[in-house]
């Protein structure tokens, strides 16, 4: 429905913008209003906008959306190959792991599938072509992140080192309140996005020299390894945003 839509008003000339459902919700709230009806909904919208006046960007071709599917569609395979085999570690019976094992193998045939229909999708634009070979050029980002950002984070390279942190969700928000400091913590941004970073964190702690020495920083200093993790997620992330604005400039 949202699809369809935003597609509709788009093709009308009509500036569209999707927000996140929750902050639309709590600004909801904020106004009192805690019954939810369409009516009320539009109103809060209306407001919403008015008050917030959030940026417009432009919607995602027809083909970037279709790669962005293929992408999305990827991770959740992915997590069932995992979950399988810690199936197949405390199944008992030769049989329960022979099925397992058919399950798995199905699941990394349908994994190399959508892998050679991703590539295929990135194979069609120069752009996306030359926005890899940049990618992968930074040490800790492989092939996955690499596509992954490529299909659910288009902003890379044309934001702000503060606004591409908080689009994904890993800048740091504060929790204070007077004399009080709070934990800092992070919100929103996306998962899937954030999944491959951290990943391609953990690979950057131990081959990304400048990450490696970050991390190790923030370790003498007492930091969890967590939080040290999550910091080299934002750090990665801004260095990427910046090879790939330096490269598009």
């Amino acid at each position: 429905m949202e699809h369809a839509i935003t597609t509709a008003l788009s093709q009308a000339g009509i500036a569209v913008v999707v927000s996140n459902p929750r902050r639309v919700r709590d600004f909801a709230k904020a106004l009192g209003k805690l019954a939810k009806t369409d009516r009320i909904d539009a109103q809060v919208l209306a407001r919403y906008g008015e008050a917030v006046q959030p940026d417009v960007r432009a919607l995602a071709s027809e083909a970037a959306k279709a790669l962005q599917e293929l992408v999305r569609r990827r991770q959740p395979l992915v997590e069932m190959v995992s979950a399988e085999r810690n199936r197949r570690s405390i199944a008992r019976s030769e049989r329960a792991k022979a099925q397992i094992d058919r399950h798995i193998e199905w699941l990394k045939e349908e994994v190399k599938s959508l892998d050679a229909q991703i590539q295929t999708h990135l194979n069609q634009s120069q752009q996306c072509q030359r926005q890899q070979v940049v990618l992968q050029s930074v040490l800790g980002v492989g092939v996955v992140t690499s596509r992954t950002l490529i299909a659910l984070l288009p902003e890379l390279g044309q934001l702000t080192r503060q606004q591409i942190a908080a689009l994904v969700g890993v800048a740091p928000m504060n929790c204070d309140s007077g004399k009080m400091r709070g934990k800092h913590f992070v919100m929103d941004g996306s998962s899937a996005v954030r999944s491959v970073l951290y990943m391609a964190a953990l690979v950057a702690t131990q081959f990304n020299l400048v990450i490696q020495a970050f991390y190790h920083r923030l370790l003498t200093q007492g930091k969890p390894k967590t939080l040290a993790l999550v910091a080299c997620m934002r750090k990665l992330l801004v260095m990427i945003n910046a090879v790939l604005k330096h490269n598009q400039s």
